[in-house]
């Protein structure tokens, strides 16, 4: 692109590491354009403090600090909940959160007349796909400058070198500086000793955890905890009916507080490489956790057993940044049908980092205890079986005879 011709530039600000020093960076690179930053509340919480100073004083010509809250956890993270969908284990926190920003950060840029929208992704990491796809759904002719893949810093130490150099203050330090992402549904840790999947992580050094604690240091008393569904969508927890944002905020802090939602994971980027993370997440795991097993009880066989096939391939979806894409629109719209008898409670115990199945309850459920007792019943001939099994066993009958006929033996 003309850099000379770029004005005006929106910045995906969060205040961490990299967009600190990228305002610096496209004064001086791009011919000292005007920024605009724009942040995205997604329940970061304590790090949208001295933001908008720090914006302004960084040389932001203003700031958009936008609260996606809800947002975020009703159009992005329940319906996946809804699904089952993960990726690898992996509950998918940062890549629920891109979509929902870039998308206003488009609608900001559109409204401001922007000649450029810029991120600080880096150019081994799957948020760069994620927010310039994002982009290209609701501003699709809009260019993108993504630093990373410009300048000349090669590691997040040079970035501190350069932010010491350029008076820009930073809340980490070199032997904390973990790649942390935040939101309400997790925080993820990435670099450092963590780079080495031989190390243990550090679970019990005092404040490697921010959302949890380690299962070593969990009560030894187990918590329990009612969830209740309405057609697949979470409502209220222990009895008391809460907004999605509460809910969450209350299973994180009974989740965190017993060690429940940790991962380890040595995941397959989309870029090509594997990469290593820690994820806190301990309200979304309790979340997916009730939400399977209210399905066991109220939806069939067959719906069940597609609907994993479908939750696998919807995962892979939202890693690989293909939220704003017609098959990921038909899935969810499937996954919503298959909701509509999803309503009842789930109790779960937490003990030190398990969740344990303790009650499930549903008026849709199709569990009937006379058919599945053990005991006499009155509803179910077993001698109905037999008929079955001759049925349902004739193709391989038929196998077996056509292979004696011709003295096949393997």
């Amino acid at each position: 692109m003309d850099k000379s011709k770029i004005k005006k530039i929106v910045l995906a600000y969060s205040g961490g590491l990299d967009t600190s020093i990228i305002i610096p960076w496209l004064k001086e690179n791009y011919n000292n354009p005007e920024i605009i930053a724009v942040s995205g509340n997604v329940g970061q919480a304590g790090e949208l403090e001295g933001l908008e100073e720090k914006a302004i004083k960084t040389g932001a010509s203003k700031i958009y600090i936008e609260d996606l809250t809800k947002v975020f956890l009703e159009e992005y993270v329940f319906p996946c909940v809804m699904a089952g969908a993960k990726y690898e284990d992996y509950l998918l926190g940062t890549a629920f959160a891109r979509p929902p920003i870039a998308k206003r950060i488009a609608e900001i840029a559109i409204k401001e007349g922007a000649d450029a929208i810029c991120h600080g992704c880096t150019g081994k990491g799957n948020d760069q796909v994620r927010f310039e796809l994002a982009i290209k759904a609701f501003a699709p002719d809009m260019p993108v400058i993504a630093p990373w893949r410009e300048w000349d810093i090669k590691s997040r130490s040079e970035e501190i070198d350069y932010a010491e150099a350029h008076n820009v203050p930073l809340k980490i330090n070199r032997e904390t500086n973990y790649s942390k992402d935040k939101n309400i549904w997790h925080l993820s840790h990435e670099g450092l000793d963590l780079e080495d999947p031989a190390n243990e992580p550090q679970y019990n050094k005092p404040g490697f955890l921010e959302m949890s604690v380690s299962p070593e240091m969990a009560p030894d008393k187990p918590t329990y905890v009612t969830v209740h569904f309405e057609q697949g969508v979470p409502t209220a927890v222990d009895g008391v009916e809460m907004d999605s944002v509460a809910l969450v905020e209350k299973l994180n802090a009974l989740g965190g507080a017993n060690g429940v939602g940790l991962l380890d994971l040595v995941e397959n980027r989309l870029v090509g490489m594997k990469s290593r993370g820690l994820y806190e997440t301990p309200g979304g795991a309790i979340l997916y956790k009730a939400h399977e097993v209210l399905e066991t009880i109220t939806l069939d066989r067959e719906t069940m057993h597609y609907k994993s096939l479908v939750a696998q391939k919807l995962g892979e979806l939202v890693y690989t940044a293909q939220w704003y894409t017609p098959l990921t629109k038909a899935i969810l719209a499937f996954v919503k049908t298959t909701q509509a008898t999803v309503t009842g409670d789930v109790t779960l115990k937490l003990y030190k980092g398990n969740m344990i199945n303790a009650g499930v309850t549903s008026p849709y459920s199709l569990y009937d205890p006379e058919i599945a007792t053990f005991d006499e019943d009155e509803v179910y001939n077993q001698a109905d079986a037999a008929g079955f099994i001759n049925l349902y066993g004739l193709p391989l009958k038929v196998y077996a005879k056509m292979k004696a006929k011709n003295g096949i033996t393997s």
